[in-house]
């Protein structure tokens, strides 16, 4: 199977490259930026070394649906997608926080809240919950952008303001867009049978000054969902929940001695485990769009997309 791990590519115009933990961001021109989602999977904010199949294409593509689901009540980066796993869209300059919505004491949350913390980036959770139990409203717990290699960090709403990280005018809207995507997405994953328990969102500035949604919207790397049915059976008798996230790897991961700390090891991945995770991409794919995924051709997958993207920026000359 052909998976994309790393791209280099020429277009033209080009003016510089970003390569993230996932995408790989091409600057076209100070004006564009085509956005290249690759099969790499990280966790723990480590890339882990095989790649998984199909799992770009699927995020892009779940990507690209979620933006145009939303795009009445936020305005976004994306103009066209070109090629299954490319997303071209506006040069932004991207807020460096990540706005962390959480619906759930799920993940994170949880794993703070079972070490005694009773507060997360400032804000408080409720005593006495449990693990998979929803908050009495969502709560924004934003975490530092990181630059490559480095750990995402929990900050504080009142840090944010006080390191002029984001102006206040400007964090008021982030948060507004967070807790409306949040709102809508949560609408979408019902009448899907799921439950959107927390998700992140980026933001960035345009050229013009208008702030837009940008990278990933309701991915399984971005966002944690659990099955509505058989939800508060499962809590009642303190069960773990059936999800579709990537919480299933960095579980296996925690199984095997790895949680991204200093001189541990990570664990070798099977073919057998790469399909299995795979699969559940493509399981969640098909779950939150209720569309059936439709695997691209990867014999030469790299040519695909440059001739795709290169096709594309001839066309808007």
């Amino acid at each position: 199977m052909n998976t994309i791990n790393e791209t280099n590519f020429k277009f033209p115009n080009l003016k510089s490259v970003y390569k993230g933990k996932v995408r790989e961001v091409y600057n076209i021109d100070n004006s564009l930026l085509v956005m290249i989602a690759t099969d790499r999977l990280s966790a723990f904010d480590v890339i882990l070394p095989r790649q998984i199949p199909f799992k770009g294409q699927i995020l892009n593509q779940i990507a690209t649906k979620m933006m145009n689901d939303t795009k009445d009540i936020v305005p976004n980066w994306l103009i066209a997608n070109p090629d299954e796993n490319v997303a071209v869209g506006d040069l932004c300059t991207p807020f460096k926080v990540e706005m962390v919505i959480r619906g759930y004491l799920s993940g994170h949350a949880a794993r703070e809240y079972k070490l005694g913390k009773r507060t997360l980036c400032g804000v408080a959770m409720p005593k006495g919950l449990k693990e998979n139990d929803k908050f009495p409203t969502p709560i924004i717990t934003p975490s530092t952008k990181a630059d490559n290699g480095a750990h995402d960090e929990d900050i504080s709403r009142e840090d944010i303001l006080a390191k002029n990280i984001v102006t206040e005018a400007d964090y008021l809207i982030l948060e507004d867009y967070t807790r409306k995507l949040f709102n809508r997405g949560t609408e979408i994953a019902a009448k899907r049978g799921l439950i959107l328990v927390d998700t992140k969102y980026e933001f960035g500035k345009t050229k013009d000054g208008k702030i837009v949604l940008i990278d990933e919207i309701h991915t399984p790397d971005s966002s944690r969902y659990f099955y509505a049915d058989g939800y508060a059976e499962r809590q009642e008798q303190e069960l773990p929940q059936k999800q579709l996230s990537k919480e299933f790897v960095r579980q296996w991961l925690i199984e095997n001695g790895f949680q991204g700390k200093e001189h541990q090891q990570i664990p070798t991945m099977s073919d057998e485990k790469i399909n299995e995770i795979s699969n559940r991409y493509i399981e969640l794919y098909e779950q939150i769009t209720g569309e059936s995924f439709v695997k691209a051709d990867t014999n030469n997958v790299l040519e695909r997309i440059e001739n795709n993207v290169n096709s594309f920026l001839s066309s808007i000359k």
